[in-house]
């Protein structure tokens, strides 16, 4: 039997818990290669499966519909969210606002699979801090879109402490930093009926869209939830 092939790319200490970027073979696929963020010793991300991560930025960009769109992502992850929202002509600008340095350290070092691409790109800035603290602040600049993927879902969230963000309250201070027809999307793996509420609370327009993907590692079918809000 050949050995399984498992490179831990970096494992560090951070105020969340320990993390930890790897790289494996899937024992299921010989030769496929998936790099993985696990997060206080649980699963958060991989490379394998990105079908939800890219669809939250086209749909945005779709439900928006305007062009030199100017955009605003909170986390940053593996990239892909980011990425997809670069690949189209209607978008300008992407800033990227990630809680965790060593994640955008592993951009910078090479060891994620974009990389390259990201690292190439003039009209992405990516800023070291916390999106829901500045989401909460008073805005000094306004967005089209701003795509939150961060947490688990509105229920699960990756700190010890609930956010304000995701009360009517918080969100309500967030759509301050929505231009004219602004667009706010949030991931999450799980549907939330107490969050749809907020959301139509505080805007006009609120759409829950099931992304339903086939997980062949396990053998079943997954569903994430994207949120999308506008008015």
């Amino acid at each position: 039997m050949s050995p399984i092939k498992l490179e831990i790319l970096a494992y560090e200490n951070t105020p969340l818990g320990p993390l930890c970027l790897r790289r494996r073979e899937l024992l299921a696929e010989p030769g496929t290669i998936v790099t993985e963020v696990t997060l206080n010793h649980e699963f958060l991300m991989s490379s394998y499966n990105t079908d939800s991560e890219r669809a939250i930025s086209s749909r945005s960009i779709e439900i928006h519909g305007g062009s030199k769109l100017k955009t605003l992502v909170g986390g940053l992850g593996l990239g892909y969210t980011a990425r997809e929202l670069l690949k189209h002509d209607h978008v300008a600008t992407v800033e990227v606002i990630e809680y965790l340095p060593q994640v955008i350290d592993w951009l910078r070092q090479g060891l994620v699979p974009l990389s390259d691409e990201l690292n190439r790109v003039s009209h992405l800035q990516i800023t070291r801090g916390d999106v829901y603290q500045r989401l909460l602040d008073v805005p000094c600049e306004q967005f089209d879109l701003i795509v939150i993927d961060v947490d688990h879902s509105p229920s699960d969230q990756l700190g010890e402490e609930d956010h304000e963000f995701y009360t009517a309250a918080g969100l309500l201070k967030a759509k301050a930093h929505l231009c004219e027809g602004g667009v706010l999307a949030v991931w999450s793996y799980a549907e939330s009926s107490s969050f749809s509420e907020a959301l139509r609370n505080v805007f006009s327009q609120v759409h829950v869209v099931p992304i339903k993907t086939v997980n062949t590692l396990v053998g079943h079918e997954q569903t994430d939830w994207l949120f999308f809000a506008s008015n």
